[in-house]
């Protein structure tokens, strides 16, 4: 399986937002509607690979002082690709 490494900013909430989120049981961050903007991005082959690559972006100073934080995210098996053999098709 592949993955994907990124580096992103935290972005930065008020608390008033955290009560009203913490109150109303919804969630405080939506990185599907408002994704994190992204410093650095970086694929793995492998599990130990990505997160090899994980360990060595998190010595960075800002993700160390919690500004930034990485990810590591799965990504799906890529499709095979389509040989062609003949006698394979119509037979």
């Amino acid at each position: 399986m592949r993955f994907l490494i990124v580096r992103t900013d935290i972005r930065a909430v008020a608390d008033g937002d955290i009560a009203a989120a913490w109150s109303d049981g919804h969630r405080l961050r939506d990185e599907t509607t408002t994704p994190e903007s992204r410093r650095q991005i970086v694929h793995a082959e492998d599990r130990d690979a990505a997160l090899l690559l994980a360990r060595a972006l998190a010595t960075v100073g800002a993700v160390r002082a919690g500004k930034q934080r990485v990810k590591v995210l799965p990504l799906s098996e890529p499709r095979p690709a389509f040989r062609y053999r003949p006698g394979s098709i119509g037979t």
